[in-house]
């Protein structure tokens, strides 16, 4: 599958000639080649998208809304389509990525839905100066760059690029160098579905080149980032001296809580699907996981039962029956990194209960979904973000201790308990260090709420309302000279 950036309405090469080739992480095997961008292109892509700036800027909301509808409807239209592409370049079974297509076509219609509800306010002042009063305003930024991982390429895409469309700005999206072709498929649609040339542009290249270029460049008004922590801090290091507005979302290590007066069976349900979808690759999910002595070893076996149904394999092929198709991790070195994790887990005291395996076939980057018991606090699986199928599950008896626990990391994205005590429920939202606290529900990030960290688990909000306030800026305006 040969690709090119969407550059101005047009599909073009990098101006190097220069190609990066796509692997199936299950198969190994090469299925597309795209534009290694440069210099030139990101100026090119810049430029375009601040001449369409104005124009789009001017365009009335429920226009704009309008293109994002239709573009929403084709996206659904298209579903399995861009499914099978984005399974072939990420790995992912082919119902969890129309899930991801299904996922990225509401974020569409919800952003551009509520961007025709935005409004202003009047403020009453005082009469110093003479009889004024006071209106907010709400200004679109201008060029916005949208950079997105590799693990949720389109639920990501969507999530930048829709709020700053709707709100009136233009975009220079750069998805993962590993997974560009389904983002690249999208764009066609967008462009379909009316939006003007030069106001979504792709360029496709490394983080280290395109990236940098995107977050330096000084035409470039607001960065939206998701990745990982030490790219973030490379981003604001980059994007924060020019004083951007800058969103990172990066990595978690999000601990749920599991009360003794529990519903086992639910906690196991959302535990088993919340660390485990996509194999396990996820900023948020249930990656450290602390239950009440007295269901722990319920709760251990439950979950084991259901873990061993996982069938690591290609996501193109189902499963047979009752097993469960697992696709692989992305990378060879993103594998042995989770092994090492998963070894140094071991040696700190932690047991395994099952998993860990690398599968017999000599091709994909397979991983058999692990659980590992007690694992010592200070191990890497329990300080480190896991970005896989490896989950630490721990005993605790006191509350206090275990909240203490729940904090110990270096990350604040998620977090979760489950119990039905309305006491431990008000002291976990209030004392859990983290952006998002779910009661008696798996992690999942709904568009309609507001979505972010806190610690070294990124800055600013995506999701919600609030996502459309990133997108603009807000003015003031004195309406004086009444008398």
């Amino acid at each position: 599958m040969e690709a090119s950036m969407l550059i101005g309405g047009e599909w073009l090469p990098a101006t190097s000639s220069e190609e990066i080739e796509i692997v199936n992480p299950a198969t190994e095997q090469t299925v597309g080649a795209v534009p290694s961008a440069d210099a030139v292109d990101v100026d090119l892509a810049v430029a375009t998208a601040k001449r369409a700036f104005p124009g789009w800027a001017k365009t009335d909301v429920e226009h704009r809304a309008g293109i994002l509808h239709k573009a929403a409807d084709l996206i659904e239209a298209g579903a399995r389509d861009l499914a099978a592409v984005l399974t072939a370049e990420q790995g992912k079974p082919v119902g969890e990525a129309l899930g991801e297509v299904q996922h990225l076509a509401h974020g569409v219609r919800y952003y551009a839905e509520a961007a025709t509800k935005v409004r202003g306010s009047h403020q009453a002042l005082p009469s110093s100066f003479g009889p004024a009063y006071g209106l907010v305003v709400h200004r679109p930024l201008g060029v916005c760059a949208a950079i997105t991982p590799y693990n949720f390429p389109l639920t990501l895409l969507g999530t930048k690029v829709a709020p700053a469309l709707a709100m009136g700005n233009t975009v220079v999206a750069k998805p993962a160098a590993t997974t560009p072709l389904a983002t690249l498929a999208v764009a066609r649609l967008f462009a379909e579905a009316g939006v003007p040339d030069g106001v979504l542009n792709v360029i496709t290249g490394r983080g280290s080149v395109v990236g940098d270029l995107l977050v330096g460049h000084p035409d470039v008004r607001r960065v939206a980032f998701t990745g990982s922590t030490s790219v973030g801090r490379h981003v604001m290091s980059v994007g924060g001296p020019l004083l951007k507005h800058i969103s990172l979302e990066l990595g978690g290590s999000d601990p749920v809580i599991v009360c003794a007066d529990a519903d086992i069976e639910a906690a196991v349900k959302a535990v088993n699907i919340g660390r485990y979808w996509n194999a396990g690759q996820a900023c948020l999910g249930c990656k450290r996981v602390f239950v009440h002595e007295k269901v722990y070893d319920e709760f251990v076996a439950q979950l084991s039962s259901r873990v061993g149904r996982y069938s690591p394999g290609d996501g193109t092929q189902k499963a047979e029956k009752p097993n469960i198709r697992m696709g692989p991790v992305h990378t060879r070195a993103a594998r042995d990194e989770l092994l090492e994790q998963l070894e140094d887990g071991i040696k700190s005291g932690g047991e395994l209960v099952i998993g860990g395996g690398t599968g017999d076939s000599d091709k994909g980057y397979f991983l058999q979904p692990a659980i590992v018991a007690e694992p010592g606090a200070d191990s890497r699986l329990m300080q480190e973000e896991v970005f896989g199928p490896i989950l630490p599950v721990l005993r605790y008896s006191e509350f206090d201790d275990v909240l203490e626990r729940a904090n110990n990391t270096p990350y604040g994205l998620g977090s979760s308990i489950w119990t039905h005590d309305a006491r431990l429920i008000h002291r976990a939202v209030q004392e859990i260090d983290a952006g998002m606290t779910w009661v008696n529900q798996m992690h999942y990030g709904y568009d309609e709420l507001p979505f972010g960290g806190t610690k070294d688990s990124g800055l600013g909000k995506e999701h919600g309302l609030e996502a459309l306030d990133s997108y603009v800026e807000t003015k003031s305006v004195v309406m004086g000279g009444l008398a």
